[in-house]
């Protein structure tokens, strides 16, 4: 039996996946990576759009970055 934790990873791996797939489209769509960067970020805001002000959804991707940054920063080593 699957513990909360990981029926919760579960179902974020599944997103990250669909994420991921999206961005392949996006690079097939544009070269432009300001404007990926930008769509992404619109989408972002636009899941919490009417549940939250703009500046808690800024905390949030904050937050987020931080948490993943050095994730990334370790494989750069690598």
């Amino acid at each position: 039996m699957t513990t909360p934790n990981e029926e919760n990873f579960k179902y974020y791996k599944k997103a990250e996946k669909k994420a991921l797939d999206i961005l392949a489209e996006m690079k097939a769509t544009t070269p432009k990576r300001m404007d990926i960067e930008l769509a992404l970020l619109v989408a972002i805001f636009e899941l919490h759009k009417g549940e939250m002000p703009a500046e808690s959804v800024s905390k949030i991707v904050q937050g987020h970055l931080e948490t993943v940054e050095p994730y990334y920063a370790s494989q750069e080593a690598k």
